[in-house]
């Protein structure tokens, strides 16, 4: 998927695996994701674990709803992360930086009062195909 990595140094430089903009064509199909959480899809439950193992759980759903669009991480253009505890951005932005490499996607990161199921993270995207 061809898109445009937009940088200024009027803005503040991104202190983590994301960019301040991403354009995409008129022409693509955008995908809009909902938010995923730390449930294991074989048994439809939240898995244990710190922020970093949901994380990564939230990564693989998001990976699996991709792959059913027809896209990969490569077409994200743009993700919202939620988490409960903001202590906990450090540990979640090393598994987020394992499976969105340069040109990351566009990123806002949130803490919130409280996730569904009470899970610590929660992750929704946007992708562009063609």
């Amino acid at each position: 998927m061809s898109y445009q990595v937009i940088r200024t140094e009027s803005a503040p430089t991104p202190v983590g695996p994301y960019n301040q903009a991403i354009a995409v064509p008129a022409t693509s199909k955008l995908i809009f994701l909902a938010g995923q959480v730390a449930i294991d899809p074989a048994t439809s439950k939240v898995i244990e674990g710190d922020v970093a193992a949901q994380t990564e759980r939230v990564l693989q759903n998001v990976r699996a709803v991709l792959h059913a669009a027809g896209a990969d991480f490569t077409n994200v253009v743009k993700t919202t992360v939620f988490l409960a505890n903001m202590a906990d951005f450090p540990a979640m932005n090393a598994v987020y930086a394992k499976y969105f490499l340069d040109p990351a996607p566009a990123r806002s990161t949130v803490q919130v009062a409280r996730l569904p199921l009470d899970v610590l993270v929660e992750i929704e995207c946007i992708a562009a195909i063609g």
